[in-house]
């Protein structure tokens, strides 16, 4: 096998991601509260304690290139970030990179202006650009169909309710309508799958929980970290007080490319 067809793409330019389905519920509610009220009902909430819809209002009083990038943080703010490592941050906030590719699409629908954001960041930067390193590893010609020219042009004319519906909550409605003719219904219909493992249970087995104990003591560690912060995290999550997979594992995955290009034995 030389050649090989992948996917990449769909999501983007049909509406296929969560988060549009978002975009047009913010959409809804930011024409329907005035900007004044949004910010200080975004401000109260923040300060109260957790109650379904906290982090709704909270996003609503941000501007969309502030609240679709927060949505992916691991942590809720700088701040908290900050108590974990030894050096102060310096770098730019993640939404202060993307927000210039928002101006640019201002005059849009949100769910339209967060596909315009991610075709020109996380598709060609993250999943295209593993996609060819994988496939080139493995002497594979990995190719894309739904990023050809004309499947680009005939997505960009396809309204957006019938991208991501928020009605009815559906994703990749245009194209999911177009599957029907040709597939099973239950394929056509099948909800997305990302490609989840079960991290919040094996860092909760005393074989991984020791792997990532050995790490967050490691001098690499203490070299950037506060490493009684880091063991917190660990054993708050093993003890099932706090759900903390993901800010371990970005530690966690630190550590370990810093030892495998820049440690000892790099």
């Amino acid at each position: 096998m030389k050649v090989v067809l992948s996917g990449e793409g769909a999501d983007e330019l049909f509406g296929g991601y969560p988060m549009y389905l978002q975009g047009g519920h913010f959409a809804q509610y930011t024409r329907k509260v005035p900007r004044p009220v949004r910010k200080l009902a975004g401000a109260v909430a923040k300060r109260m304690p957790e109650f379904k819809g906290k982090h709704f209002i909270i996003r609503g009083g941000m501007e969309p290139y502030q609240r679709f990038m927060r949505a992916n943080y691991v942590f809720t703010d700088p701040a908290e970030r900050q108590k974990y490592l030894k050096r102060k941050i310096t770098s730019k906030l993640p939404e202060e990179y993307s927000k210039r590719y928002f101006d640019e699409v201002q005059g849009l629908d949100e769910p339209t202006q967060l596909q315009y954001v991610d075709m020109h960041t996380w598709m060609i930067y993250d999943i295209l650009l593993k996609a060819d390193r994988m496939s080139m590893a493995n002497s594979l010609e990995l190719r894309v169909p739904f990023l050809d020219k004309k499947m680009l042009e005939l997505s960009c004319r396809i309204p957006s309710r019938y991208r991501a519906d928020c009605a009815t909550e559906t994703t990749k409605k245009a194209l999911r309508s177009a599957a029907l003719k040709q597939l099973p219904e239950e394929t056509a219909k099948m909800k997305k799958l990302g490609f989840p493992v079960p991290l919040s249970d094996w860092l909760r087995e005393d074989k991984y929980y020791n792997m990532v104990k050995d790490s967050f003591q490691s001098a690499t560690a203490e070299k950037f970290f506060v490493t009684s912060e880091l063991m917190k995290l660990l054993n708050d999550h093993k003890e099932g007080k706090a759900k903390n997979m993901q800010k371990i594992w970005s530690f966690y995955s630190f550590i370990v490319w810093y030892d495998q290009f820049f440690g000892e034995n790099a």
